[in-house]
């Protein structure tokens, strides 16, 4: 073969790669595990806008929300009848590697899927609704103490999940001797959660920012503490920290996507690519701004690493409550 029909040859593969890795992202889909209103609705459809605004994408991003068992139900979807599909991410966080870390999605495992792309860390906040007496997490977190029964708190992940294991963490270290004594209800996403709360059939909620954000600028509940060392920025501001309430309590939940194990290592690279100028974008930096995200960048097998430790990590915490032995 000559050099010139070498370089052609070449030119045709590399032409025929780009070409399909743009026709695996033809009528791209996203699945949200949880009904709409939750952390991972928003991510999906947040990012599949953003996509679409800076012309990574060129078609609308469909967005199902398939909620059930904390997730369970869409991994498994997604493992068994999905496995090959080249045009479908997953919304995913510290809940999804909470609940693979505990075997909570029987028979499932984290190596059977491809993890692409972070897209920021959402932290953790304990709220109550607007018109409750409480004002402060020490005044929450004292009801507790004194009367646990007379205090449920409802977030959007299963019990021993990450909004469970965040109020655990904040009730350990106030000093609640058996963490196992705190009521925790959980609901399929962040906004069923919320609607109990409103409807006064619990008296706290324990999500992220992200998903609060829109209950709070209603009016409909406020925010008693942010799982942060230390205050936010901009209009999240005004929401104190529970270490500076002497609560030593920090949590964030990283936001981000997996893929079918299935998918083709060329559609795997260009959702990567695709992820990361989304993430590296000036429009992406004012989202993350306006939804309390702080910075979390990790693509590709930087991601799959940081969420094998993720799992890795809870697995010991989890030990450690009794949750799993």
């Amino acid at each position: 073969m000559t050099i010139s029909a070498t370089r052609g040859a070449l030119a045709a593969v590399a032409l025929s790669l780009s070409a399909f890795a743009a026709s695996a992202q033809e009528n791209p889909e996203c699945i949200a595990p949880a009904n709409p209103g939750g952390g991972w609705d928003f991510t999906c459809r947040q990012v599949g806008k953003s996509l679409q605004d800076l012309g990574l994408i060129d078609q609308t991003m469909q967005v199902v929300n398939l909620a059930g068992g904390g997730g369970g139900v869409a991994f498994a979807e997604v493992v068994n009848k999905r496995n090959d599909a080249d045009n479908l991410i997953v919304a995913a966080s510290s809940a999804t590697a909470t609940r693979l870390a505990q075997g909570a999605y029987p028979g499932n495992t984290m190596d059977q899927v491809r993890w692409l792309a972070s897209v920021g860390a959402d932290y953790g906040v304990i709220a109550v609704a607007a018109d409750s007496e409480i004002e402060t997490l020490p005044q929450l977190l004292d009801q507790i103490k004194a009367d646990p029964t007379s205090v449920s708190i409802a977030g959007g992940s299963a019990v021993g999940g990450w909004d469970h294991l965040k109020v655990l963490i904040a009730a350990d270290a106030y000093g609640i001797e058996d963490v196992r004594s705190v009521k925790y209800i959980a609901f399929d996403g962040g906004g069923e959660a919320v609607t109990q709360l409103l409807a006064g059939s619990v008296q706290g909620f324990t999500g992220d920012i992200s998903e609060a954000k829109g209950f709070v600028d209603s009016g409909d509940i406020k925010v008693i503490a942010v799982l942060a060392p230390e205050r936010l920025e901009g209009e999240f501001s005004s929401f104190p920290t529970a270490t500076e309430q002497g609560v030593e309590a920090i949590g964030a939940n990283w936001r981000g996507f997996y893929a079918p194990g299935g998918m083709s290592d060329e559609a795997y690279d260009a959702w990567v690519s695709k992820i990361g100028e989304l993430y590296a974008s000036d429009a992406w930096k004012e989202v993350m701004a306006a939804n309390g995200l702080a910075p979390l960048d990790l693509q590709g097998e930087e991601f799959q690493s940081f969420v094998s430790d993720s799992v890795a990590r809870i697995q010991s915490i989890s030990k450690e409550i009794g949750i799993i032995k």
